[in-house]
């Protein structure tokens, strides 16, 4: 509870605006100030901002009515200001206090800091509308029970998992929005609420609804959407004003048919459950919507016999952070995963229990499998055991963002079957705008991907011959005469555009045009018995009755050779107005160019590395509360700007790199040099230097933490990263090497950027971790990984300002998170340390501490970190699992696949 800031304590928190370069913030803050209304939720200081209004102005405060106030800030400091609020905005109406004005890196908003309120703002007699969406509030703050007054209360995406009884003692309130918080249950006074109209309780983790919900006689809009709502309570059809009831996306297998009958009902929304079947009323009603629903299907794990009938349902779960592993029965069950991913055992997918186990892993070139142009999409899913059969198909469902580009590209799931990789039948369901369900059955358990690829056409070619068209480029087309194969064999194509005027502008040839690029891939023998023909559109722009012949090639290409081969001397092109057509005996790829240009075939590799290049820039940013934080990113061209507008505000640092070019899946990292190294051990290190893959639809960044040995009291430290191409080399390069490869047609460098390390004044004290006095300890165990205390100097020195929340979700106490704030108050680095260090010391011997660790920073907003964590986890074990091998204590474990890109065709023979 925060005490009330008056008389000189008040000045002084004002003051401190001023002597952050402040001087004039109260002439300043009046462009904020519109009659009655006052905004700070949108401007960096808005607390000090408002304690200087209160110093400087107080009889102009004293009418406002509507308040909004970042909750980003300060949290000592937010909450002086919210206590000073009764005394000064003693007629407010509306107060906002609001996070998400803030984003993360990937675009996502981030929580505020507000985890209470104090208790005195229950004084504010003539309070309306209070928002509190978009903070870490865990409870409901105790003085928002007493605002009798309240009509409106918005807490979405919060971290409340329970509702006070005593919320039903409000008597105005009118609208209530929880969404996006983790409500499992909600307390039976909710009923209470005889004036509330609007209610949203959706996203949630809602599996019952309370009977006395039925109470809410004034209730107009009702939404539960995406919570696990298996049943309703038979008392909704009491809601006699309801006029929209949203219930999609739960797991309802019936509802009430009285609800047919609520007179004032205009839109009811059951999408997206397990209804099999509804009541007449239900199903004729035009204001009802269904999709998504198995109506009509019969039950997978209905019961066939009486003894079946006793069998219960099939069991849904919803796997936490902390567990890898779960068990499936003969019964099936519905498995959710923590990171979103969905499974589906069919009733008898097993005869026997079995335990399956699940890891997420980071895409590397060694484990993801691409054709020359395809795209990553998602991180790699691994589930084991390998290699067993299912009985029926189990249902996969992976989350990922759809690319920008989606023409003449598809999303396929790709997996590893025996020694090989291929292509799963792939459905795409829609979840968000911005967020796609790639859908799949598989019989049996491997490595998951999702890919885009380019629109791949296949069909079975019999004896009798057959048509292959491809559906995005109507005129590309392969003919199988009769007799070009004995036995039916499978074919597919893959048909690739290159824009016209990145040819002219690489060639420097206005006229100069291609056809698009054509794939063939066959199984079974190389080679037909027959010619086959293949029919190409003529180059864009180009007509069978005016093309100079002479400047018209066919080329293709046979993997691995390094070059394409001009074939035109090799083969009969046949033209019609728009098409040519020539025949082959075995498949390869094939193109079409119009250029007076000699020597085709180098700068059709020259073009045809351009179709898969992208542009990226590359950014080194140090964090402006700790420059030994420095963050690594690797971005395409057309998101530096966004990105680092969201960035600056956190970081600063140099410009971006120069534009240089990239292929998917390309290996580079990132060198220290100049006196700067890394401060901790990290899995993805190599000699101090870390290691990247480029893929241009994920997230390429890292945080790292730098250290040097130089003497940093005597001068700052001035030095700078370097980025190369291609994995470190086992003999790394020292700097002047390094700096002689820079020059050479083929290097290997692609950027330099500076990172300089401030001065340290006599009070900073030495380097980041100097003069720690702690055991040491290891916190976790040899088969789940250890985190070492260097492990755990990295994850305090990346937390910041977050650090009372994951304390909070760690179980320390709030009084304990005060403790520590007040004795360390002038050293937010000793404040972290002394929390997590404190806390990892308590949990010494304890199982399942590493995994809390991690829950923790996933709910604090703070997913880097936690990845950062299971790195290092997942390198622990494999180390762990390398030992008892070596030492024969248990039988070596299915290896990671090898990867190389699946392999083009055999070259043709004309």
């Amino acid at each position: 509870m925060a005490a009330t800031v008056e008389g000189p304590e008040l000045e002084a928190a004002a003051a401190a605006g001023d002597a952050s370069g402040d001087s004039d913030a109260g002439s300043r803050a009046l462009p904020f100030l519109g009659g009655n209304r006052l905004s700070l939720d949108l401007y960096p200081g808005g607390c000090q901002q408002l304690l200087h209004l209160c110093v400087q102005q107080p009889l102009q405060l004293l009418h406002l009515e509507f308040l909004r106030l970042s909750t980003h800030e300060d949290p000592q400091l937010l909450e002086a200001t919210l206590a000073q609020l009764p005394q000064s905005l003693s007629c407010l109406r509306s107060l906002v206090l609001k996070g998400g004005q803030r984003r993360d890196t990937l675009g996502a908003c981030l929580r505020g800091a507000l985890t209470n309120l104090p208790a005195g703002l229950s004084g504010l007699a003539h309070l309306a509308h209070l928002d509190l969406s978009f903070n870490s509030l865990e409870t409901l703050p105790a003085c928002v029970l007493q605002m009798r007054g309240l009509g409106a209360l918005l807490l979405s995406h919060n971290c409340l998992s329970e509702l006070p009884e005593a919320l039903g003692a409000l008597p105005a309130l009118t609208f209530l929005t929880v969404t996006h918080n983790r409500l499992q249950t909600l307390p039976p006074a909710l009923g209470a609420l005889s004036t509330l109209q609007r209610l949203d309780l959706s996203q949630n983790l809602l599996d019952t609804l309370p009977p006395e919900i039925g109470g809410l006689g004034s209730l107009l809009e009702l939404n539960l959407a995406s919570n696990r709502l298996q049943s309703l309570p038979a008392s909704l059809a009491g809601l006699r004003s309801l006029r929209l009831l949203v219930l999609h996306s739960n797991l309802l297998a019936s509802v009430p048919a009285d609800l047919a009958r609520l007179p004032l009902l205009t839109r009811l929304d059951l999408r997206d459950n397990q209804l099999r079947d509804l009541p007449p009323e239900l199903l004729d009603a035009p204001f009802v919507r269904l999709q998504g629903n198995p109506l009509g299907e019969a039950s997978p794990d209905a019961p066939s016999s009486p003894v079946a009938a006793l069998i219960p349902e099939m069991p849904r779960l919803f796997l936490t952070s902390d567990l890898d592993s779960f068990p499936v029965t003969p019964r099936g069950c519905s498995v959710t995963l923590a990171c979103g991913i969905r499974l589906q055992f069919p009733a008898g997918a097993t005869a026997t229990p079995i335990t399956i186990r699940y890891r997420l892993l980071l895409p590397e070139p060694g484990l993801v499998p691409l054709g020359p142009h395809d795209a990553l999409l998602s991180h790699v899913l691994e589930l084991q055991p390998h290699g067993v059969a299912f009985q029926q198909d189990v249902g996969l469902w992976l989350l990922f963002t759809p690319p920008r580009a989606r023409r003449c590209r598809e999303v396929v799931v790709r997996t590893r079957n025996d020694n090989s990789w291929g292509d799963l039948e792939t459905y795409l369901e829609e979840e968000a705008p911005q967020r796609l369900w790639a859908h799949c059955q598989v019989p049996h358990f491997s490595w998951f991907l999702v890919v885009s690829r380019p629109v791949s056409n296949a069909c079975l070619v019999p004896p009798e011959g057959t048509l292959l068209c491809s559906s995005g480029h109507p005129g590309v087309k392969v003919i199988f005469p009769p007799g070009a194969t004995e036995e039916p064999r499978r074919v597919s194509m893959q048909v690739v555009r290159m824009a016209g005027r990145e040819l002219q502008a690489l060639l420097g040839e206005p006229e100069a045009a291609v056809s698009p690029l054509l794939c063939l891939s066959q199984s079974g023998p190389p080679s037909f018995l027959r010619p086959v023909t293949v029919q190409l559109p003529l180059p864009s722009g180009i007509t069978g009755l005016s093309l100079d012949r002479s400047r018209l090639h066919l080329l293709y290409w046979a993997p691995p050779a390094a070059t394409w081969d001009d074939i035109t001397a090799q083969v009969v092109l046949e033209l019609t107005h728009l098409y040519a057509r020539f025949q082959v005996t075995h498949f390869s790829w094939y193109w079409l160019w119009y250029t007076t240009k000699n020597c085709v075939g180098g700068l059709a590799r020259k073009a045809w590395e351009r179709l898969r290049l992208h542009r990226v820039n590359l950014i080194a940013l140090q964090r402006r509360r700790d420059p030994e934080q420095v963050l690594l990113q690797c971005l395409p061209r057309n998101k530096v700007d966004a990105t680092l507008r969201r960035l600056l505000e956190r970081y600063r640092g140099p410009e971006p790199s120069d534009t240089v070019e990239m292929f998917e899946g390309e290996e580079f990292f990132a060198a220290f040099e100049r006196g700067i190294d890394v401060d901790a051990d990290r899995p993805d290190c190599v000699e101090g230097r870390i290691c990247f893959v480029f893929y241009s639809h994920l997230k390429n960044v890292k945080e790292v933490y730098v250290t040097t040995t130089l003497d940093r009291e005597a001068q700052a430290v001035r030095g700078q990263v370097s980025f190369y191409r291609g994995a470190v080399p086992v003999q790394v390069p020292e700097e002047a090497e390094a700096a002689r490869q820079r020059k050479g047609a083929d290097a290997l460098w692609m950027a330099t950027l500076p990172i300089k390390l401030p001065r340290l004044r006599g009070s900073e004290g030495p380097r980041r971790g100097a003069g720690l006095s702690l055991a040491p300890l290891n916190l976790g165990d040899a088969e789940t990984g250890f985190l070492t205390q260097s492990n755990l100097l990295s994850v305090a020195g990346r937390l910041g300002l977050d650090w009372p929340a994951v304390a909070l979700h760690l179980g320390v106490s709030y009084r304990e998170v005060q403790r520590i704030r007040h004795e360390f108050r002038d050293d937010l680095d000793e404040q972290i340390r002394h929390m997590l260090f404190s806390w990892a010391e308590r949990q010494a011997g304890q199982p399942g501490a590493v995994g809390l660790l991690v829950q923790a920073l996933e709910q604090s907003d703070r997913q880097d970190v936690a990845e950062e964590v299971r790195a290092v986890l997942e390198l622990g074990r494999r180390k762990y699992q390398d030992g008892i091998r070596r030492t024969g204590l248990a039988p070596k474990d299915a290896a990671l696949p090898g990867s190389s890109a699946p392999q083009p065709p055999e070259p043709a023979q004309a």
